[in-house]
């Protein structure tokens, strides 16, 4: 039996045609390498949850599993990849909750949201975070507004079509009533580094990348988007206790198959990742980042997409957040 690993793809492989396709048996898949296109940079939240569960899944299938990392272009660029692939459970995309957000904010995003994807799971999710540079005078998300009352501010997040960065829209722009600009950036780990190096004096991402940063006082925590504080940064108060009570925001990370895959395989999936988020290995791995694993079925995920897809939707169109 070959040996089981993880690595990075080295460039784009051709993808099969799905025409004259037969669709394998539960009981025959896998016969082949895994590709899991990974709609975020390496080091980013996509990343950090592709790795952790394939790396299981991997070990339970007694088979290999490629992570292609393609960020960019709001999840948009692995999307489109993973829409023409073979729909036989050998292809997977791993993406966030920017799949909800890009297919309102691009004009052209190459995928419909509701029909050419079979859900499998949302496996995660995590609050969004905003953080300053240390030298920025504001210690909470009360004087950072006040701040931004008295100058312009600019704030980094993710990308254009991340929630980090329609959040940075939804509540600093619309709901503080800032003028403040957009810089996005590749991914999340660009974003926070900016930050640390004073090129941006607002970070805005998911909050398993920063949670090292801020710990080692590169930058400065000032609020959390969950209801509750996270026990990994418990001194980082949340955006409901400052100011705007019952607000929440999540970026979650969810496993994607091709329209048509074989709904086994989508349940052998949804029931394999499910109990690996759940090992106490990886939720301690996972909640140390700032991820809380997600029990749902594919329904239920699929029924998630359509209310986040109308909710972001929304956001764009009041801020008129923009592409690019």
């Amino acid at each position: 039996m070959r040996a089981n690993w993880i690595a990075v793809a080295a460039a784009v492989t051709t993808l099969c045609s799905t025409s004259n396709f037969a669709a394998p048996s539960n009981e025959t898949w896998p016969s082949k390498t895994i590709r899991v296109l990974a709609a975020g940079a390496a080091g980013g939240p996509i990343d950090i949850m592709s790795r952790v569960v394939m790396q299981k899944l991997s070990d339970q299938l007694g088979q290999s599993i490629v992570i292609d990392n393609r960020g960019g272009a709001g999840g948009t660029l692995a999307t489109r990849i993973a829409v023409s692939a073979t729909p036989d459970g050998h292809t997977l995309l791993c993406n966030s909750s920017q799949y909800a957000a890009a297919y309102s904010l691009y004009k052209d995003p190459g995928y419909n949201a509701f029909k050419d994807f079979a859900p499998i799971i949302n496996a995660g999710t995590s609050p969004n975070i905003i953080f300053v540079h240390p030298n920025t005078a504001a210690k909470n998300l009360t004087e950072l507004i006040a701040l931004g009352k008295k100058q312009k501010l600019q704030y980094g997040s993710a990308g254009a079509g991340s929630t980090p960065h329609l959040t940075g829209e939804r509540l600093l722009k619309l709901m503080a009533g800032l003028n403040i600009e957009h810089v996005p950036y590749s991914s999340a780990m660009p974003a926070i580094l900016a930050t640390a190096s004073n090129q941006v004096p607002i970070g805005l991402t998911a909050m398993p990348p920063s949670v090292q940063l801020i710990k080692s006082g590169r930058i400065r925590g000032i609020a959390v988007t969950s209801l509750q504080r996270m026990p990994s940064l418990p001194d980082v108060g949340t955006v409901a206790e400052q100011g705007f009570p019952g607000y929440e925001d999540y970026t979650w990370i969810a496993f994607f198959a091709p329209a048509g895959t074989p709904k086994a395989i989508v349940d052998k999936l949804n029931k394999s990742i499910a109990a690996i988020v759940v090992m106490p290995e990886s939720k301690e791995r996972l909640s140390v980042l700032g991820f809380d694993p997600v029990n749902n079925t594919a329904d239920q995920f699929t029924a998630y997409i359509k209310v986040e897809v109308s909710k972001w939707a929304k956001v764009i169109k009041e801020s008129g957040a923009k592409a690019d």
